[in-house]
Parts: structure tokens; C-alpha cells; sequence
């Protein structure tokens, strides 16, 4: 799947890009070919000009006139042989910021003169006289210079939402293969439990099986409630006001009495006994479970674990932090991603899973908040109030 979404966004960007190649070429072609065009239509109007000046012959002035008349796109400014501009024959120029802006005309001259060289009529040898004419680009030469532009940013919003609707369609069906693989693990969990506990009520009934009988009862209870927790994923999980102090502590105090007596736990909520959020406690314990464990296994059997609990006014902030072997930087951008892990035995779930019930379930943000190979790392957790 990944495969072939990387294939079709190469082949995507191949083809805008050619695309766009393309057309900055022919745009360059266009551009250069209009450009030679409208220096023709300059050097017609300057001699239509020179025409109009010194020609007293009136077919000829009525000619030279019709042909001035008719260059209505290109701007000119005429000069003197010093530069001086004649402000009395400069065309399709803005009037009013030639009267309101008095250097408005020699901007445009210095912007003329690195657009083209002028044309030059002259007037006399000795002394020198003569007239320039500076032109500029006009507005359908601005239009072809500027429309591969507009058309790499069309390509490039074309591009985008094409990845973004590929990416959203991968991460839908990724998120319906993994509701589907819990929901169905929930129900093929149910029949033998339920099977177990039929059969627990039965040697309860036996005489000499009360103490072991009992175990079996918390581990049936601990499958429920696994298998309820994976009913969950997928569905819209019931929120409820919990105090997550109260919550944290009994999960710590389960985990505590599998993590053996080199290992020590603590919780600091700054002297706050009651901390109020919304949570689904079913999903909260199991993050918290897989913080905890993912702790453990950090540290390898030897350290600390310690949890910090803060209260703010938006929002509830847990930190787990382990004394252990800690994340390189290379795997920290890679902790939540399916199937990574560091460890000889597991999926690589976890940590997913965890992301996935605070983000997308409680609407709160799930992160590794600092590590260091060698002491340790601290996982944070905010939920939103």
C-alpha cells in the first residue's frame, strides 16, 4: 500500500513537473517572440513620429498619424540625447501619477532601460541631436512572462490536495484494518471467556480449589477486561469525569506488584489529591499500562519510574519518566509508528495503540517529551479540560 502510494506521487510530481517545464519553455518562446513583434510596432511608431514632425505632405501625415494612434499597449517614453524626458510625448503611461507623482516618469525610465535599449533618432550629427524612445513590456508580454508561474502554483495546489486526499484515504483504511483486528480479537476473546468463567464457578463448587480457583478468577477478570478495551477502539468511547490522580495510582499500585523490589514508583500530583478530566477509563488505564510497562522495560528490572501530575487551567498534564536505557534521536520520531520496536518480543502496538485512545478518543496530545540514550526518558500526556 505504502509502495504504491510513493509510486503514485513520484509519477505525480513527474508529471507536474514536466508540465511545467514545458510551458516555461514555450512561455519563454512566446514571451521572446511577442517581444521581437512589439519592437517592430516601436520602431514603426517612432518613425510615424519622426514622420509626423517633418513630413508636410498630408497622405503621409494622415498615415503616420493612423499608424501613431494605433499603438495603444506598449508604454513609451521619449528622450532627449542626454536622457531629458519629454513629458509631452510619453504614451500609455498612468496620467494621474504623472501629475501627482513628479518622479513617476523617471521610475519608469530606469525601469524601461533594463527592459530593452531604446531606439534612436537622429536629429543632427554636429551638433549631436536626437531623439530616444525608451518602451517597456506590455500587458500581454507581462501576462505570457508570468503564466508559468500561475501555473506551477495551480500544479503545485493540484499536487498537494492530491497527496493530502491519498494520505487521508491511507490513514482512513489504516484506521478501519486496525478497528476491524481489535473488534474482531474482542469477539473471538468473548465465547472463551465467558466458556472460563462458567468453569471457575464450577471448581468453586469443588472443595480444595478455593485458593487457586481464585487466581484464575483475576486473571479471567484481567481478559475482560483486555477484551474490553478492545471493544472499545473503533467505537465512540463514553467519557466521563474521573479523578485521574485516583486513576493513575491504582494502575501504578497493579503494575507495582509485577515489577519487582529493585524498581521504584512514585507519583507526584503537587499535593493534589482529586484532579478532575474527562476520560474513558477503560482506554486511560491502558495508556498508562503501556506507559508503565514500556518504563519497565527500560530500565531493565533496576531504577525508577516516577509520574508527575499537574493541574492546569486547560489543561491535565502526566509525565512518565523512567531512569532507563532512553530513545536514540533516530527513534524518537519512530516510537508511535505500528510495528517499531527495540524490544526481542512484542508488536509494537502499544505505544500506537496509546497515541491513537489520547488523540483521537480524548481529543489530547500524546509525546515524548525528552530522552537521553543512556538516562532515561519522559513520555507526557495532555488531556484538554
Amino acid at each position: 500500500m505504502i509502495q504504491q502510494w510513493l509510486n503514485g506521487k513520484t509519477l505525480l510530481f513527474l508529471i507536474a513537473a514536466a508540465i511545467v517545464t514545458g510551458t516555461i519553455f514555450y512561455s519563454s518562446y512566446l514571451a521572446k517572440k511577442i517581444a521581437a513583434d512589439e519592437k517592430k510596432k516601436v520602431e514603426i511608431w517612432v518613425e510615424a513620429q519622426h514622420t509626423i514632425l517633418n513630413v508636410t505632405d498630408e497622405v503621409n501625415l494622415n498615415l503616420a498619424a493612423r499608424i501613431s494612434s494605433e499603438n495603444t499597449e506598449i508604454p513609451i517614453i521619449e528622450t532627449n540625447e542626454n536622457d531629458s524626458i519629454n513629458a509631452g510625448n510619453c504614451v500609455n503611461l498612468n496620467s494621474a501619477k504623472i501629475k501627482s507623482d513628479p518622479n513617476y516618469l523617471k521610475k519608469k525610465l530606469v525601469e524601461f532601460k533594463k527592459d530593452h535599449e531604446p531606439i534612436i533618432i537622429t536629429l543632427s550629427e554636429k551638433p549631436y541631436k536626437a531623439n530616444k524612445y525608451y518602451y517597456g513590456q506590455s500587458v500581454l508580454q507581462k501576462e505570457v512572462r508570468y503564466y508559468p508561474v500561475v501555473q506551477l502554483i495551480i500544479v503545485g495546489l493540484f499536487l498537494i490536495v492530491i497527496i493530502i486526499a491519498q494520505h487521508t484515504s491511507y490513514r482512513s483504511t489504516q484506521n478501519q484494518v486496525w478497528a476491524g483486528m481489535a473488534k474482531e480479537t474482542a469477539h473471538q476473546l468473548g465465547t472463551p471467556v465467558s466458556s472460563l468463567k462458567g468453569w471457575v464457578e464450577v471448581l468453586k463448587e469443588t472443595p480444595g480449589t478455593e485458593k487457586f480457583s481464585a487466581e484464575i478468577e483475576k486473571d479471567i477478570n484481567r481478559l475482560e477486561l483486555i477484551t474490553d478495551r478492545f471493544g472499545k477502539i473503533g467505537s465512540h468511547p463514553h467519557l466521563e469525569e474521573k479523578n485521574i490522580v485516583e486513576q493513575v495510582s491504582n494502575m501504578m499500585d497493579y503494575i507495582k506488584r509485577r515489577a519487582g523490589g529493585k524498581v521504584n514508583m512514585s507519583l507526584n500530583a503537587g499535593g493534589e489529591k482529586d484532579i478532575p478530566a474527562m476520560i474513558s477509563p477503560p482506554l486511560f488505564d491502558w495508556v498508562i499500562e503501556n506507559l508503565l510497562k514500556n518504563a519497565l522495560d527500560a530500565i531493565e528490572g533496576k531504577g525508577s519510574v516516577e509520574v508527575y501530575i499537574k493541574d492546569t487551567v486547560s489543561q491535565v498534564l502526566i509525565d512518565v519518566t523512567d531512569t532507563g536505557k532512553g530513545i536514540s534521536k533516530n527513534n524518537i520520531a519512530k516510537v508511535f509508528n505500528p510495528g517499531f520496536t527495540t524490544k526481542k518480543r512484542g508488536w509494537g502496538l502499544g505505544l500506537t495503540l496509546s497515541k491513537r485512545i489520547i488523540e483521537q478518543y480524548h481529543k489530547g496530545a500524546l509525546f515524548v517529551k525528552h530522552s537521553e540514550p543512556g538516562k532515561g526518558t519522559t513520555f507526557r500526556i495532555e488531556l484538554n479540560k
